[in-house]
């Protein structure tokens, strides 16, 4: 695995899609549920958490530098405490990815393969991802080197060609009740955002590291604005009833008509989304096989990677029984549980790290007292 290195750029387009994703079809339906026309404002206020992500990451990082998570975790609270958070990560990612898994399925199928069986589609996208997840993480990064400009340009398309539909009247007025709409709005997204914790997962073979923390939030910033541009452009085009679609973007591509020629780009928003899940899906996929591997004190996580997709596809079959409990789960419980797995546990963790450090110094000069 030490093989394995990737630029700090290639990490931030690794975050951007794994974000990204699924965000971006299901955050404006569910954040107009709160914010209602201030529903553009809340990704500002959700970004935090994606900062705060950021942060913790990077003071682990350098405390424990060229270590993961579940291999930091028993410096910081001891072999069998750190092998049990160990195993709560792990078992939380292959949880989130099979869910992350099935919303795609639940995508397709819904929109596009009506007669194909949803374990076939699934089955499918699991499998493209993991020939890619063995192939190494060299090249995941140069994929979304590869592929991440291609869907920042279908997203700039499909806002220029919606331009001659918005109305600027269905964003006021702002901020009408205070500032709360907006900041109830980003509890949902903050869950998303806190999803820039698998930079955990990646920072140890960064070749700069030095230029991680600044490419980490300059995915922050980039997520962020994207979902300001999508669920701004979304509310100008479709205002109040914005809250009654699951997937908004996907709706208003539909109203795309230029000159009764250019109509039904539903198959730019497919593309769209499946190079962006399969980038999502992938950067968790690899995630999953190398913390096992670290868990399973394992040299090599390759071995791993099919054994681990059968187990993804099994999870995305029992994770949810259909869409609409899906979609409570994303709208009601989903955010609190992304936070406290991969904002609060960390930050509990490098709170001890702190301290122990601290406790270690402290000792260390008694100890230079009582010498001299």
């Amino acid at each position: 695995m030490e093989k394995e290195k990737i630029t700090s750029v290639q990490m931030m387009f690794l975050l951007y899609p794994t974000v990204i994703a699924t965000a971006i079809l299901i955050v404006p339906g569910v954040t107009a549920h709160h914010a209602k026309q201030d529903m553009w404002i809340s990704p500002l206020w959700a970004s935090l958490a994606g900062f705060l992500a950021v942060y913790i990451t990077v003071r682990l990082h350098r405390l424990y530098p060229k270590k993961t998570p579940i291999e930091y975790s028993v410096d910081i609270v001891g072999q069998f405490l750190g092998k049990l958070i160990g195993l709560i990560w792990l078992f939380f990612y292959f949880h989130v990815t099979g869910i992350i898994i099935r919303e795609y399925g639940e995508f397709v199928v819904g929109n596009f393969l009506f007669r194909t069986p949803i374990s076939v589609v699934m089955g499918s996208m699991v499998f493209v991802c993991a020939v890619a997840v063995r192939s190494g993480l060299n090249v995941l990064g140069q994929l979304a080197q590869l592929l991440v400009p291609f869907v920042i340009m279908l997203l700039m398309m499909i806002v220029i060609l919606l331009l001659p539909d918005i109305d600027l009247r269905n964003m006021l007025p702002i901020m009408e009740k205070g500032v709360m709409p907006s900041i109830m709005g980003s509890v949902i997204p903050q869950g998303w955002f806190s999803e820039c914790f698998l930079m955990a997962f990646l920072l140890p073979y960064v070749i700069d590291q030095h230029n991680g923390p600044k490419w980490g939030n300059m995915a922050v910033v980039f997520i962020a604005l994207t979902l300001l541009m999508t669920n701004l452009v979304t509310l100008l085009v479709f205002g109040a009833i914005t809250a009654h679609f699951v997937y908004p973007v996907m709706t208003i591509v539909r109203y795309i008509s230029i000159a009764d020629f250019l109509e039904h780009l539903e198959a730019v928003v497919m593309a769209l989304w499946v190079v962006g899940v399969f980038l999502k899906i992938s950067v968790f996929y690899y995630a999953i096989a190398v913390a096992m591997a670290k868990w399973l004190n394992l040299e090599h996580y390759q071995p791993l990677v099919f054994p681990v997709g059968w187990i993804l596809l099994f999870m995305s079959i029992w994770a949810t029984r259909d869409l609409m409990e899906l979609t409570h789960f994303v709208a009601t419980t989903g955010p609190f549980y992304l936070m406290f797995v991969q904002i609060i546990l960390p930050s509990l963790l490098l709170l001890i790290a702190k301290w122990r450090k601290r406790a270690v110094s402290s000792s260390d000069a008694v100890l230079q007292e009582h010498g001299k």
